[in-house]
């Protein structure tokens, strides 16, 4: 039997995505089109192809707006003119979409925290692009074995922490007109955990 190609799939797929939203309920697509977006979420996740935002909140078009990168990172707010896509779109979400929640998701088994693990055990990677982004997370806690795990949710916590350092989050944070929220997904038991802020634990959630 010959095995049906993941390409193939998506074609299919759209095909579905059509049917669903341009056949059975044509007014929500021409709502999404000749309407501004107005997403009330900023969701920022890994760019893992095992965590899909989108299937993991069965969320609509038009509900997300989804920044994905290596391992869930936010970085530091720095206004010093060179290439910051991921800034740009928290920017833009925060100031422009005026969402009312932005979450971060990290998640286990993340392939950049083990790259991150590896290099502080002194293992070279030749990946010019990947080992300066992850080491926005170099003195994360979490180090002191080989698991990932902890470090990823140690990164949780200083991307929540990176994000208050950009003035229109804060400033928005402050009044009272967003809140961030810290979401990490156990992929082996799929379980849900968010971060509590005031106690520093994370609790289940789903």
């Amino acid at each position: 039997m010959e095995k049906i190609r993941t390409i193939d799939r998506m074609v299919a797929g759209f095909r579905a995505f059509r049917s669903t939203y341009y056949e059975q309920r044509p007014e929500r697509a021409v709502s999404l089109v000749e309407g501004a977006q107005q997403p009330e979420v900023l969701l920022i996740a890994c760019s893992d192809s095992r965590v899909d935002p989108a299937i993991l909140t069965n969320a609509e078009p038009g509900e997300l707006f989804v920044v994905r990168n290596v391992a869930a990172l936010v970085p530091p707010c720095e206004q010093d003119g060179a290439y910051h896509g991921t800034s740009a779109a928290i920017e833009y979400a925060v100031r422009d979409l005026k969402v009312a929640d932005v979450i971060v998701l990290a998640h286990s088994g993340c392939g950049g925290m083990r790259a991150l693990v590896a290099a502080r055990q002194g293992q070279k990677m030749d990946r010019p692009f990947i080992n300066p982004w992850i080491s926005l997370m170099g003195d994360c806690a979490g180090h002191e074995d080989d698991d990932p795990d902890p470090v990823s949710q140690s990164s949780l916590r200083r991307s929540l922490s990176n994000l208050r350092t950009f003035p229109f989050v804060r400033d928005a944070e402050n009044a009272g007109k967003i809140v961030l929220h810290g979401w990490w997904f156990d992929m082996r038991e799929g379980i849900l955990w968010q971060l509590d802020q005031e106690s520093d634990t994370f609790v289940q959630m789903v």
